[in-house]
């Protein structure tokens, strides 16, 4: 199984909106009411850009999730597994990567703000990507959207596309 770069880490590959729920429905409500304190991307030094590949790490007051997606309609969810201070090794293929907490702007500004409610989305597109799941975070001002960019991740701090069904998490329980 693919680490991801990060020695140790296991995902847990899911698909569809009812899957996620049930495996971490309730986790994810939990957020609700908690501020992000941290948030990490993966970053190609070499670029100097996000590596949309690698995981996002979210952490809510010590509580840290961790997404990462592949292939057109998996996610992966773990919590508290990945230390960011060990070193990342792409699968020995040389690239320099770290993980970085200032960019991009529009997440960064999300910091320190609370969690009004989490939901999840499913994508309801007539296309290859159809049945994808996003997780949305809404904050007192602003929105961030973790979803599936056809095999990496992508993140939007606006309104999700109107092909996304919408499950709110709150008071969800398994």
């Amino acid at each position: 199984m693919f680490d991801f770069g990060i020695s140790g880490y296991r995902p847990a590959w899911l698909s569809g909106s009812s899957v996620v729920a049930a495996a971490h429905g309730g986790r994810l409500a939990m957020l609700e009411g908690r501020r992000l304190t941290r948030a990490l991307l993966v970053w190609d030094l070499d670029e100097d850009a996000w590596f949309p590949d690698g995981l996002v790490l979210l952490d809510f007051e010590g509580e840290q999730v961790e997404i990462v997606h592949q292939k057109f309609d998996e996610i992966s969810i773990t919590w508290n597994t990945v230390d960011p201070a060990q070193p990342l090794d792409w699968a020995g293929e040389g690239l320099r990567l770290t993980w970085r907490g200032d960019e991009p702007d529009e997440l960064v500004s999300l910091r320190g703000r609370r969690v009004r409610a989490v939901e999840l989305l499913e994508w309801t597109g007539d296309d290859m990507a159809q049945g994808a799941v996003a997780v949305g975070f809404l904050f007192s001002h602003g929105r961030l959207t973790i979803y599936n960019a056809l095999d990496e991740n992508g993140m939007e701090f606006g309104d999700p596309d109107q092909r996304y069904t919408r499950q709110r998490l709150r008071g969800w329980c398994a």
